[in-house]
């Protein structure tokens, strides 16, 4: 694991230090062509691009930070490093977006239409083209990474090539009809920006609050668990992620209560290791004992099943317990899907009733979202 970090942070590094390079060479072009010819939108863009050079070192530094092992303070490591630089990357886009308005709406107030040559032109084209090459560039080197981080870089990259397309398009109208397109030009430029700088901070502020995983990983972890010797069912499965590498995850796991609990416990160690080793996930199992035995139990829940199967589309009946004494009871534990629009109390009555009507148990029902 150590080894793939390194490798991970030292490929990181690299190219976060071309995209600075670049970015800062394009921006120096630009800044001292529209300082020279008065062409706001061309300088601008040359800010834009020098904003990317301040992100590439944030990705930078994130890489770096990531890359640092599990400490007393971070138990679970470093790895949300990363969202934080893509949402510091965000905000200094939009931040950028905001002074680009400002001077964009004074050049049309003003009226003033800037000439452009054909050297104008010729630099705006090959800034197009260098940064459509580091748009697929990032764009590879995210997925191979799988960085957030680099991920915005691609995106602030694609939209740097229809900014700079805007910019082009506005310089040529402005030649033609003596309009201050310049300035209308500018004003695409930086609502483009907020577009971009606004997807970017949401992307990353899910994942910092905790983004559901991808359902692919969930049946990945379910198929590995209920594939284990003697697993009778799973429930209550979550995973938690922590970085683009770092995976936690805990489930039920539903055995026969009549095993010996090493026995058990063998299992559920064996299926945590296969799954660290097969999926990358730190994963931890509670053993759920499941009397198969109580005949008088089983058909309480097949009926309790049949009885309420369709009143919520999703829901998830599970630990069932048949508890006797002076007044029996019923408990399990009923999943409610997120989807559902019911509020959790109104499902639970709706439980409670369907119980009473079918036997004399008290029901105890616990109803948690997932």
């Amino acid at each position: 694991m150590y080894g793939m970090e390194s490798s991970r942070l030292k490929r990181g590094k690299l190219v976060s230090a071309v995209g600075i390079a670049l970015n800062f060479a394009l921006a120096a072009i630009k800044i001292v062509y529209g300082a020279l010819f008065s062409l706001v939108s061309v300088l601008a863009d040359g800010f834009n691009n020098l904003s990317d050079c301040g992100s590439g070192a944030v990705s930078l530094v994130s890489f770096r930070i990531a890359a640092k092992p599990a400490d007393k303070e971070h138990p679970y490591g470093h790895q949300r490093a990363e969202y934080v630089a893509s949402m510091i990357i965000g905000f200094l886009v939009l931040l950028l977006a905001v002074e680009l308005l400002r001077e964009s709406v004074e050049k049309i107030i003003s009226g003033t239409v800037s000439e452009a040559f054909w050297g104008i032109y010729v630099m705006l084209g090959v800034s197009v083209a260098v940064k459509a090459g580091m748009f697929v560039f990032y764009r590879v080197e995210a997925r191979k990474l799988e960085s957030d981080a680099l991920k915005a870089a691609a995106t602030d990259s694609l939209c740097d090539c229809i900014a700079t397309l805007a910019v082009v398009i506005g310089l040529i109208v402005a030649q033609f009809t003596r309009l201050p397109a310049d300035g209308y030009a500018g004003v695409l430029v930086a609502l483009f920006i907020v577009w971009e700088g606004i997807a970017i901070v949401r992307e990353a502020s899910s994942k910092l609050i905790g983004q559901a995983p991808d359902a692919a990983l969930l049946e990945e972890l379910r198929a590995v668990i209920l594939s284990g010797e003697g697993v009778l069912g799973v429930h209550d499965l979550r995973a938690y992620r922590y970085g683009p590498h770092k995976f936690f995850a805990v489930a039920h796991i539903e055995m026969d209560a009549n095993l010996p609990a090493l026995s058990a416990h063998e299992v559920i160690d064996g299926l945590e290791l296969r799954i660290a080793e097969s999926l990358g996930v730190e994963f931890t199992g509670h053993l759920d004992p499941v009397d198969l035995q109580d005949a008088e139990a089983k058909e309480l829940e097949e009926r309790i099943r049949a009885a309420v199967e369709g009143t919520v589309e999703g829901l998830n009946l599970h630990d069932f317990r048949l508890v006797r004494g002076t007044v029996d009871k019923i408990v399990f534990e009923a999943g409610i899907p997120f989807s559902c629009k019911k509020k959790d109390e109104e499902v639970r009555n709706d439980l409670e009733r369907a119980v009473r009507l079918l036997c004399a148990c008290e029901p105890v029902i616990r109803t948690e979202r997932e």
